[in-house]
């Protein structure tokens, strides 16, 4: 089992978290994980992106040019790197932010409303969390447990405030994943 996956969107939207969190959960679960960032001047309202590979094996690279997974959290993610996912891929992608969709019929596609669903829950700072959410539900890549300890320990520290909010956007976006 290898998956290859690569999260995108506008800086400040939390992709980066998105790999991060995968790969720590991955890592915990006794997975060989790679975590590369690619944020240079995309940081100020480009788009910045993360490659996260989660296998059972060695990983040789961690570098991905065709993911098996694309987390896109705006419409220049699903341009850049949508026609690069592998035949039989998936695609998750942000409606609120992603207008045009993604003309392909070899790869599954989640399209949801990312941004509205974390205002709703309360705050667009959860909006990575749906994401991760959604990968859980629809591919089981890793366990939810894991990602609510490691979650409730780093916002311990951080901003215990967000705790309840990250973790409802989680399960919503579980709910996401599983019924599409």
């Amino acid at each position: 089992m290898k998956t290859e996956l690569i999260c995108s969107g506008f800086g400040g939207q939390g992709a980066l978290t998105i790999g991060k969190f995968l790969a720590k959960a991955g890592m915990q679960e006794g997975q060989n994980v790679s975590w590369l960032p690619s944020y240079g001047p995309e940081m100020r309202g480009g788009t910045a992106n993360v490659s996260t590979v989660i296998s059972d094996k060695p990983i040789a690279s961690p570098l991905v040019t065709h993911p098996d997974i694309l987390v896109a959290l705006n419409q220049p993610s699903v341009d850049k790197f949508g026609p690069e996912i592998k035949p039989g891929g998936l695609m998750i992608a942000n409606t609120d932010m992603c207008p045009h969709k993604l003309e392909r019929d070899d790869i599954d596609v989640i399209y949801a409303p990312m941004s509205t669903i974390a205002k709703e829950i309360g705050s667009l700072m959860v909006l990575n969390m749906v994401a991760i959410g959604v990968v859980i539900g629809r591919t089981g890549l890793v366990k939810y447990e894991t990602i609510e300890a490691d979650l409730s320990t780093f916002l311990k520290k951080k901003n215990p405030d967000l705790l309840e909010g990250n973790l409802k956007a989680i399960k919503k976006g579980i709910e996401i994943g599983k019924n599409n």
